[in-house]
């Protein structure tokens, strides 16, 4: 199969299976539909080891450790927040990676940010970042079009990585 008949899925499964990797998410406002991107690849069990969906504030405090001084500074809804959800996904695991996705997916705001703000955080070796996005659509076309970008996201890390080392 060529590259250019992958999925955007079945790529970041490629990338993660070359570089010996694997990839757990932790998920807010995308409620487990990036966990479902990395599993309809075949061998997902291979590089996805699992998620999390921390919707409630609390859990992402609970069950991911973002620190309260995160949330009352910044609200959930921001880069620190995602940055720390997806650490906080990748010490839970043990995963090579964690990426999580929190933000607004509408219709009305939260924490005075429209819907369509969006952050997408990725904790791996050596790296944590998180990517801001600025969606349009309604909830539905917002969650998708954040499993996408979070999955491009991720194969351009994967990428340089495997550029650099090869």
């Amino acid at each position: 199969m060529a590259d250019d008949d992958l999925t955007l899925s079945q790529r970041v499964h490629l990338l993660l299976r070359a570089g010996g990797h694997t990839v757990a998410t932790a998920e807010s406002l995308t409620g487990g539909q990036l966990a479902v991107r990395f599993t309809e690849t075949p061998g997902a069990s291979e590089t996805y080891l699992g998620g999390v969906v921390t919707y409630a504030t609390e859990l992402k405090k609970t069950v991911l450790d973002v620190d309260q001084e995160i949330v009352d500074r910044h609200g959930v809804v921001s880069a620190e927040c995602a940055r720390a959800m997806a650490s906080g996904v990748k010490a839970l695991t043990g995963a090579s990676f964690g990426i999580a996705t929190t933000g607004v997916a509408g219709p009305a705001e939260q924490e005075g940010k429209e819907p369509g703000t969006v952050f997408v955080g990725i904790a791996g070796p050596g790296l944590i970042e998180a990517v801001e996005l600025d969606l349009d659509g309604e909830r539905g076309e917002i969650t998708a079009a954040t499993c996408d970008e979070a999955l491009s996201a991720l194969a351009g890390i994967l990428a340089r990585e495997e550029t650099a080392l090869g």
